[in-house]
């Protein structure tokens, strides 16, 4: 049995920590979830029971991974804590890393404490071919990612744009994932991962639309080097509770976590 801990208890960390309790991951326990304000949530007493607000408790408690599913300042928090606790951290918001200091700090504490940092593919695909491509060496990557109006309410796209009265597709950005990372923390975690995995986030070229014509979040990856070459499209469907992110990500958690407690890994 895998205990593991889980910060933030939001879409993300909510699926992961139901899926959990019914069973379908049955060789991992959630000993501890650590929340802003337990007020606010509603839940069943043996989840509220394991829910904390208070850092020191949530770090009295024996896990072997940590899932982080809070947002970049969550990263900023807590990371090296966990590594320090003696935890593998599972890192969602990804897209802090785009902070040069701070994933230089987070690689360090990592090593330093004998821990990983493992990073799942979550909103992305094709992440593995694209880190085996990359000691080729890899040439070019490029990201154009495309979502409803919906998944961009709440965000800087709202101070450019009327969301609500598009018609045509909208380009709210064209960069690199160190500015779209930085730019839209909810919403474009897929760029950090990418430039992670690939070319790094200076190199990265990414593009975002706002498209009035789609039902799903759509990610296309285009990647270039001495292996070849991939074109992939990747169309998700949006959590029903938070258009920003996608029902697959809970599930590449979940697969993460999998993959820990199996004697049998495929897709690495």
């Amino acid at each position: 049995m895998i205990q593991i801990g889980v910060i933030g208890y939001g879409t993300i960390g909510e699926d992961v920590v139901q899926a959990i309790r019914q069973g379908k991951e049955g060789k991992i326990q959630v000993t501890s979830i650590l929340v802003r304000d337990r007020s606010k949530y509603q839940v069943p007493e043996d989840i509220a029971a394991l829910m904390t607000e208070n850092e020191s408790d949530f770090f009295e408690n024996d896990f072997a991974i940590v899932v982080e599913s809070a947002g970049h300042q969550a990263v900023r928090l807590y990371g090296e804590k966990v590594l320090e606790h003696g935890a593998d951290l599972i890192i969602v918001s990804v897209g802090a890393f785009a902070d040069e200091e701070l994933h230089t700090r987070l690689m360090q504490k990592a090593a330093e404490c004998g821990r990983k940092i493992i990073i799942p593919s979550a909103a992305i695909g094709g992440l593995d071919r694209i880190a085996a491509g990359s000691l080729g060496p890899m040439e070019e990557v490029t990201l154009v990612t495309r979502k409803p109006p919906k998944a961009w309410y709440g965000t800087m796209i709202e101070q450019q744009v009327s969301l609500a009265d598009l018609t045509e597709p909208y380009c709210a950005f064209e960069g690199v994932a160190r500015d779209s990372a930085r730019l839209f923390p909810e919403s474009v975690n897929v760029s950090a991962a990418l430039s992670l995995a690939g070319v790094g986030f200076d190199q990265t070229k990414v593009k975002v639309f706002v498209d009035p014509h789609i039902t799903h979040n759509t990610h296309e990856i285009e990647a270039r080097g001495k292996f070849g070459q991939i074109k992939l499209q990747i169309q998700n469907t949006p959590s029903a509770r938070n258009p920003k992110t996608g029902y697959i990500v809970a599930m590449s958690v979940l697969k993460t976590l999998r993959d820990r407690a199996s004697h049998f890994v495929i897709g690495v």
